[in-house]
């Protein structure tokens, strides 16, 4: 029989086709957002009910596109249950392409059911029309519009897949573009199913008091459209709501990211440690177990963040705290308090001695370890441990005590560990009184500066006097450098007391020549923090201008362990402060590692003989003469004077004249004395000279 196609509703049907398509793709990647699995399955009925409508009302449009010379209509039910296919064809769709994994037998297994769906809800929608006698179906076209259906569908749900992302670049024309060749190949197979139909002459439709086509076609167009153009906008809303809830979500967790880690090294912060130690602390009053808390700082730290810089500090941090990993249980707690200072929690400790096994090692891996890092900058902790529950019950006492330990560690001579005894709160209460007195030394005018005289060795002439700093606290009383130095130093404090005691030497000079003394050479201890200070020697300068005193009455020493701590850049130190007039002194020689080569590149002024080797001249006997006799017969070589500290006894003097020791100081020649005494002195030598 003769059909004949209505040319207006056949591109409607591609219209409806192409929307429907574009509608499955936007509603794949709405579900991907969707995290709750309740809300997915919701939205996978919800859009395979609109998808199905739209892909069923193109063929329905299609059908009745088209027209034979007969009245035609369409059974209700059969008509209701083409739908039903659609529906369910597209139910499978959305499932297939919104499962975790999408593999190539899923993808293969979902296009040709998804195929056989669409093509029985095409040929149950034919069968609608109860044609009698029955159409008939060329088997070449049959099968192409079944593969077509196939096809369309695997590549359906393969394109739905991979157009899933929302944040894709330019997503959306992409969805287009791929729902317009979806609607060319969804019409197509239909097209391909009507060719295959062969109605026979003289056949009559049974369905003719059925559905009513004229006013069912505008009905299901509208309809269809509006079920599709809802379902995009709702799925539009509901991403974009989907979209700020993940967006806040994400911020959320970055915030709580950020309040629980450290973010240079990844590890646990204070705050996420703090909650570690209280669960610790339960868990541990409950099972009556031990645990320990081990507080490390690392020793030369500072030195390397001021002199390499924040990034190479940066890079020490982040090595050292990978390597810590690694020297610790699985089961242990890392995490950085800040600036060098790691703590770990080391849970369900049978005894103390477990502690100790694990910080030593700690030591033993950091000292010997073989490291995949790449980093070769070492450096070791110094240990601190407290125990629970003998050292305390709350956090605060149990980490307060562990960094108690650790200073005792680093006072007993660094990269070692201690454990925590009542002893040390003494040692860290007068360590807090004497940081908070340094706060306000200097503007108070709590410091003074004693001089130590310096006698030439053949003569017994006064040469000079090495100045000496002290500290007088009303509270604290009278502090030994040996007391507060290093709190200076640990703090940074020291660089501007150093700063001070060379103004007050030069003032002090300048005091002496005001009143017609000899002019006195003074000796002044440089810090390792100073010599860090990149303007040192301009500062110094500065300061010596300022007070107007000859650079060639102030002598600078720098210990010997310091100085080849970088002996390149000491060297250039050296020749700076020898180049604007001022000499150099490497003090306490014999105690570092100084090696002949660098000696002798050095070309200071003097070197001072440690105390230790003053005091062998009489406890080691001709041992103790022959080491101080090469030191001087060595200094001599290099055209250096020689300075023997810490002289006290009348054997000690007479062998260093014997060994033309050139200067001398110590207790039996004159104690430190305050600036007006020592003036006394310079007047008294002048009365007897």
């Amino acid at each position: 029989m003769q059909s004949s196609y209505n040319f207006w509703l056949v591109g409607i049907s591609f219209v409806v086709a192409t929307l429907a398509s574009y509608t499955a793709l936007d509603l794949t990647g709405r579900i991907f957002l969707l995290a709750s699995a309740r809300l997915r399955h919701a939205w996978r009925l919800g859009g395979a009910a609109a998808l199905g409508v739209g892909i069923w009302s193109m063929h329905f449009v299609a059908m009745l596109a088209f027209s034979l010379p007969i009245p035609l209509g369409y059974d209700l039910a059969t008509t209701a249950c083409s739908l039903g296919l659609a529906i369910g064809a597209s139910y499978l769709a959305l499932y297939v392409t919104t499962l975790e994994r999408l593999t190539a037998a899923r993808l293969l297994a979902g296009g040709v059911l998804m195929g056989c769906g669409i093509a029985g809800m095409h040929y149950t929608g034919m069968a609608a029309m109860q044609m009698a006698p029955g159409i008939d179906y060329q088997p070449a076209w049959f099968a192409g519009s079944l593969a077509i259906a196939v096809g369309a569908s695997t590549a359906a749900l393969w394109m739905a897949r991979a157009l899933s992302n929302e944040n894709a670049g330019h997503v959306v024309f992409k969805r287009l573009g791929a729902a317009l060749v979806m609607g060319v190949a969804i019409s197509g197979m239909h097209y391909a199913g009507m060719a295959a139909a062969e109605i026979p002459l003289g056949a009559v439709c049974g369905a003719t008091n059925g559905l009513n086509a004229p006013w069912l076609a505008s009905s299901v167009i509208l309809l269809t459209f509006a079920i599709l153009i809802v379902t995009l906008i709702l799925s539009r809303f509901d991403a974009r709501t989907t979209f700020l809830v993940g967006a806040v979500s994400n911020l959320n967790g970055q915030i709580v990211r950020l309040a629980t880690i450290d973010t240079l090294t990844g590890l646990p912060n204070r705050s996420t440690l703090t909650d570690c130690i209280e669960r610790a602390i339960l868990n541990s009053r409950r099972q009556r177990m031990v645990f320990a808390i081990l507080f490390m700082d690392l020793d030369g730290f500072k030195t390397i963040n001021d002199s390499l810089g924040h990034s190479a500090g940066d890079q020490v941090l982040t090595a050292f705290a990978q390597r810590l990993l690694q020297c610790v249980r699985s089961s242990d707690t890392v995490a950085r308090l800040g600036g060098d200072e790691f703590v770990v929690l080391s849970e369900n400790l049978s005894s103390r001695e477990d502690a100790g096994t694990l910080a030593e090692g700690v030591l033993e891996r950091m000292r010997n370890g073989a490291w995949a890092d790449s980093q070769p900058l070492q450096v070791m902790p110094s240990i601190g441990i407290a125990l629970y529950p003998y050292d305390g019950d709350t956090v605060d006492e149990l980490l307060k005590h562990a960094d108690a330990a650790m200073y005792e560690a680093k006072r007993a001579g660094r990269s070692t560990y201690r454990f925590f005894e009542q002893s040390m709160n003494e040692a860290v209460t007068r360590t807090l009184q004497i940081q908070n007195a340094l706060h306000d030394a200097l503007a108070a005018g709590h410091f003074s500066l004693h001089f130590q005289p310096k006698f030439h060795g053949g003569s017994d002439a006064l040469v000079g006097a090495e100045a000496l700093i002290r500290l007088n606290h009303p509270q604290l009383g009278s502090l030994a450098p040996l007391e507060f130095i290093p709190i200076a130093e640990r703090s940074g404090q020291i660089v501007q007391i150093g700063y001070w005691v060379v103004r007050e030497a030069c003032r002090q000079i300048g005091v002496w020549v005001a009143q017609g003394l000899p002019s006195m050479k003074v000796a002044i201890n440089l810090s390792p923090r100073q010599l860090m200070q990149p303007n040192l020697v301009a500062s110094i300068l500065e300061i010596v201008d300022a007070e107007g005193v000859a650079c060639d009455q102030i002598m600078f020493e720098i210990t010997e362990t310091v100085a080849m701590q970088d002996a390149p850049k000491t060297i250039e130190m050296i020749r700076e402060f020898q180049a604007s007039g001022f000499e150099i002194a490497i003090d306490d020689f014999g105690t570092g590692y100084s090696s002949l080569a660098y000696l002798q590149r050095f070309r200071v002024k003097q070197l001072k003989i440690d105390r230790f080797f003053t005091n062998g001249l009489d406890e080691h006997g001709p041992e103790g003469s022959a080491i101080v006799s090469a030191i001087i017969a060595l200094a001599h070589s290099l055209e250096m004077d020689v300075v023997a500290e810490g002289v006290e006894t009348e054997s000690q003097l007479d062998m260093l004249k014997a060994m033309m020791c050139d200067e001398m100081q110590g207790f039996l020649l004159g104690k430190p004395l305050s600036a007006d005494d020592f003036g006394d002195l310079l007047k008294n030598r002048m009365v007897a000279a």
